[in-house]
């Protein structure tokens, strides 16, 4: 079952879903992928924006002590949120 579920975005790409190379409004050169992310050509403007980018917190993860956020899919719930560790949801096990 987790195969499969694995290779599922196999099976959902497209066959011409390889990056598109774009010119922006002030005339960058960019890539757009087929997940919605984008990134400049030229390698030096590349490092710069992945280097912007490393400042902002939803770019670095879950931070230690929350829940969730399995394999990079989902969201992290801290510490004080109310699906903090509620532990089951079966009404026979609470």
């Amino acid at each position: 079952m987790i195969l499969l579920w694995l290779a599922a975005p196999a099976y959902g790409a497209e066959p011409g879903s390889a990056p598109i190379e774009a010119t922006t409004a002030e005339g960058e050169r960019v890539l757009l992928h087929p997940n919605g992310r984008w990134e400049y050509v030229n390698p030096q403007k590349a490092a710069a924006a992945r280097k912007v980018a490393e400042r902002y917190p939803e770019n670095q993860g879950c931070p230690p002590g929350s829940q969730g956020g399995l394999l990079g899919f989902g969201r992290c719930i801290l510490p004080g949120d109310k699906d903090y560790n509620r532990g089951s949801l079966h009404p026979g096990k609470r």
